[in-house]
């Protein structure tokens, strides 16, 4: 079978479509932690979204790649909801989305690559259903954290440290604002621990 008629072309296609959108969504949840003045949640989402826009740009070259043309329109039809939410509600239902699409979306792409002969897609598939499911797993650490009211606290002593100027100070909570440059708590870096199944 070739590329073009190929169910890995338009996985590829709904792949980018999905990423790029995801990629939109993110921006609007950094959009909302900065204006609540969580700049360090920003920042990881940011990191997030720069690593969409690397999984959106290996995939456009991979079309480009495998058609011949680099002028084919391909059509795909998809759903986008539209939703505003708490900034703690967007964080989880992104999160349940990346791990619907770890363990069902692109589980189910690669399978197909794979059936398909295109091993190298496949991988590619592989490779980004990982990233997803470590995304869900920070993503539901930082949603439970906001509802149980602990993302500044912790049990033991822990390293706070202010993302703006670099202070650190162990304790069982993060300052209200750096002592050092007087930022606020949403600049206290804390780390993203990762759930086990």
């Amino acid at each position: 079978m070739g590329f073009k008629e190929s169910s890995t072309k338009e996985n590829l296609v709904r792949a980018f479509a999905e990423i790029c959108q995801d990629n939109a969504r993110l921006g609007f949840i950094i959009k909302k932690a900065k204006n609540e003045n969580f700049a360090f949640i920003a920042l990881e989402l940011e990191q997030m979204q720069k690593n969409k826009m690397a999984h959106a740009t290996i995939i456009y070259e991979l079309m480009l790649e495998y058609l011949e043309k680099t002028n084919d329109n391909v059509c795909i039809e998809s759903g986008y909801p539209f939703e505003s939410q708490s900034l703690s509600a967007s964080i989880r239902d992104y999160g349940e989305l990346e791990q619907y699409k770890a363990k069902n979306t692109f589980k189910h792409f690669e399978k197909i690559a794979r059936d398909e002969g295109f091993n190298k897609v496949a991988d590619i598939f592989k490779a980004i259903t990982f990233v997803n499911d470590n995304n869900a797993k920070k993503l539901f650490y930082l949603a439970d954290r906001f509802d149980n009211k602990t993302l500044y606290k912790s049990k033991e002593r822990v390293l706070w440290e202010c993302s703006n100027c670099g202070y650190a100070d162990e304790s069982k909570a993060a300052w209200d604002n750096c002592p050092l440059c007087n930022y606020p708590k949403g600049y206290v870096k804390f780390n993203l621990q990762m759930k086990k199944d």
